[in-house]
């Protein structure tokens, strides 16, 4: 009673209808009461748990989300929490992926090698946070972000998931450093 949902017959396009008073009458075969439509601000944008995941997955964060689509933040947090799980997990495992040099992977994996960057630089390696998520092609982006001095600085790697832990692709500048 809260929605229909219609098909357009031959393109099978589905819409959704809000009934109000006017459809209501319209389905009963009464004269429709004459009222201004409703205006957009009044229908409600939610989001099925499938798209918020996906939105999660391609590196969202649960507030824009949230935001972006009307929805209470703790609704997105309830289907945001398992794809969260999974992009900490893919940056765990890409961080002993190996690192794809002009002459091919490197035995070091690329936590050894941020890990020597950062200490050569006087840097704490353990003052790194990781990401990642997965990108309309399906492949992973693994992000670094660390502070050096006042400002804060991220390398982005293309992480590809393989035997001996997969390789990674520097994709920035900074990655190549």
């Amino acid at each position: 009673g809260k929605r229909i949902i219609c098909e357009a017959h031959g393109s099978g396009e589905k819409f959704m209808l809000f009934p109000d008073d006017r459809l209501r009458a319209a389905v009963s075969g009464d004269k429709t009461v004459s009222s201004p439509p409703p205006s957009n601000d009044e229908v409600p944008s939610a989001l099925r748990p499938k798209e918020i995941q996906a939105r999660i997955r391609a590196g969202q964060s649960v507030e824009q989300v949230a935001a972006a689509s009307g929805v209470d933040a703790a609704r997105v947090d309830r289907f945001a929490h398992p794809v969260l799980l999974e992009r900490s997990r893919a940056a765990e495992l890409a961080t002993a992926a190996h690192p794809v040099l002009a002459d091919g992977p490197s035995v070091l994996t690329l936590l050894e090698t941020v890990t020597s960057a950062l200490v050569a630089r006087g840097l704490d390696p353990e003052d790194t946070n990781w990401d990642a998520w997965r990108n309309e092609d399906g492949r992973w982006t693994v992000q670094m972000a660390w502070k050096a001095g006042m400002s804060d600085n991220v390398a982005h790697f293309r992480y590809t998931p393989g035997a001996h832990g997969g390789t990674a692709t520097a994709f920035d500048d900074a990655a190549c450093e």
